[in-house]
């Protein structure tokens, strides 16, 4: 699918989804540098996947030593062709009682950081002939979901970025995607789901394929949009939902 000389940054690529798709991207051959903040989840993963992987210790939420960063990553693997924005975080709370830091912290993890990371990797790209940006969004940012103003806000605006970098770069050989996951199976979410059973069937019955999805369904449609079976797709916010945002 891809040639083994590629190389690709996965944003929180040492556990959840991120690691799904890290361990998609090494086992296609695709070189993985992780980025994260817990060194000993980013040391096990390493171990996990090998010489097709390696990682850096990074607090991404530091935007002014961004460009330092990817400058040192240039220099230490080569040319960067994939980038990968999954690291993000989460908060579930009532609207009224969301404080204007506690918005701005989601806000600036989930989106300040995807924008300064993607320009400062497309930087890198641009001089090397191009490459191709995937953001990791959410259903979040096509419902009308309670408690997670920030996180919704976040998403929408990452959205809307993939499309805005995609005009802006399409000239200069770099495709920009998202991925929007729908309810993804984790031991977090299914214990959540069990605990709620109204929500749970809630969520089975709008989902058409009638389950959750497994993180390494998203992984492989990752894998897809990055690769050079996806040469002419850009501009795409792919849901893997089983169908449950056109479901009824």
């Amino acid at each position: 699918m891809i040639t083994p000389s590629k190389t690709a940054i996965v944003t929180g690529g040492a556990s959840g989804l991120g690691k799904a798709i890290t361990r998609a991207f090494t086992e296609a051959g695709i070189f993985t540098i992780i980025i994260g903040r817990d060194r000993e989840k980013l040391d096990a993963a390493r171990e996990e996947f090998g010489d097709k992987c390696s990682y850096e210790a990074f607090d991404l939420t530091d935007t002014q030593q961004i460009p330092a960063l990817v400058d040192s990553l240039e220099e230490k693997y080569g040319t960067l062709n994939i980038l990968v924005n999954n690291a993000g975080i989460h908060l579930k709370k009532l609207a009224l009682e969301t404080t204007d830091e506690e918005f701005q912290t989601i806000i600036h993890t989930n989106q300040n950081v995807v924008f300064a990371l993607s320009r400062e990797v497309a930087k890198k790209m641009v001089k090397h002939g191009g490459g191709t940006i995937l953001n990791i969004s959410s259903m979040a940012a096509h419902y009308g979901i309670p408690q997670v103003i920030g996180y919704t806000a976040a998403k929408s605006a990452v959205e809307g970025m993939t499309r805005a970098l995609t005009v802006e770069w399409a000239p200069k050989a770099i495709r920009v995607n998202a991925i929007a996951p729908g309810f993804i199976y984790s031991q977090m979410s299914a214990k959540a789901l069990d605990n709620d059973p109204e929500r749970k069937q809630k969520v089975f019955s709008r989902t058409p394929m009638g389950r959750m999805g497994q993180p390494e369904e998203v992984a492989s449609a990752a894998l897809f949009l990055v690769s050079d079976a996806a040469s002419y797709i850009t501009g795409v916010v792919l849901p893997v939902d089983g169908g449950n945002s056109i479901g009824f």
